[in-house]
């Protein structure tokens, strides 16, 4: 799994296709960031193409290190439509982290989250071999938490006061999980759901 990605990866779906994020992003990215309503709960928020660039590079940034391994989402006319990525990679306790997931809001409450999930969580299991995956979100988000539940993840609890996001609110943030030996019924149960 370590330095897997120095061959860059996509993730290919019916309906969406995540692509290793790269500048030549950089416009379709950010025409598909420019609804506020996308960063509420973001704990970074992005409100400029140059905030976007700078999001870029860092992603790039952490792809290179090993961290982090980001995706421009992109729909079956090849248009972006958000971002997702895997964080806090870990070889050693082989465990990831899907989040810093955006969309435009024309894709919300659609099968482009699902999709995007089970492209991701296909990856982790079936190619990393990772024992564990975990999800994260703001406690305010009830529409995040609803989706990363309906996905099978299990609600382990929440980190009271856990992080300052970019706003200065200090929010509580609720983490879910899925673990190797549920994915099998995991599978199962998102594949239902794309159908």
């Amino acid at each position: 799994m370590d330095k897997l990605w120095n061959n860059l990866f996509s993730l290919q779906g019916e309906n969406v296709n995540l692509i290793p994020i790269s500048m030549d992003h950089l416009e379709g990215l950010w025409e598909a960031a420019k609804p506020d309503e996308i960063w509420t709960y973001m704990a970074t928020k992005v409100r400029s193409i140059n905030e976007m660039e700078q999001m870029i590079k860092a992603a790039l940034k952490a792809r290179e290190n090993g961290s982090e391994y980001t995706f421009t989402v992109v729909n079956n006319e090849n248009q972006v439509i958000g971002s997702t990525r895997f964080l806090d990679i870990s070889p050693r306790h082989k465990s990831a982290e899907i989040g810093s997931t955006w969309y435009h809001p024309d894709v919300w409450r659609t099968k482009v989250n699902t999709e995007c999930k089970f492209l991701l969580l296909t990856h982790a299991f079936e190619n990393w071999n990772l024992t564990r995956v975990q999800l994260k979100t703001d406690s305010r988000n009830e529409r995040s938490q609803q989706a990363i539940a309906r996905i099978g993840a299990v609600k382990e609890g929440i980190l009271r006061k856990d992080r300052i996001i970019s706003d200065g609110y200090t929010r509580d943030t609720v983490f879910f999980s899925i673990l190797c030996h549920e994915w099998d019924n995991v599978r199962t149960e998102v594949k239902l759901k794309l159908q």
